[in-house]
């Protein structure tokens, strides 16, 4: 959704001065509460990383495994993604990886296991 995303220049610098990060050798997540009930994420890809073509497929990447682990996160944030170097050539599972391990580190995930008994 769009309202989800942060788009503009002080709003990312905003949580990159006041917000705490969590970094892995692919990527770094800053993390900035916000008063908003829902998380709104960014993604920053330096041209370090490649041409526009690299950069992009490394954007999408960490769009997508976001996308797919957000169901277990907090509600309330401002979550920006950082794409290291070496994240130019990770595949989809590598990066999915560090983003559920980025999510694990900064204590967004919400996720009560359910135990069950099968008997």
């Amino acid at each position: 959704m769009k309202e989800e995303r942060l788009r503009k220049n002080p709003e990312f610098r905003l949580v990159y001065r006041r917000g705490r990060s969590f970094a892995t050798a692919t990527l770094v997540l800053y993390v900035f509460k916000n008063n908003k009930g829902i998380n709104r994420i960014g993604i920053s890809v330096s041209k370090k990383v490649g041409k526009s073509v690299v950069r992009s497929r490394v954007k999408r990447l960490i769009s997508e495994s976001a996308r797919l682990n957000k169901q277990d996160l907090k509600q309330g944030y401002d979550l920006v993604f950082v794409a290291r170097s070496a994240s130019r050539d990770k595949s989809y599972k590598d990066i999915e990886n560090s983003v559920k391990y980025l999510f694990k580190k900064s204590g967004l995930n919400n996720v009560e296991k359910i135990i069950t008994n099968s008997n």
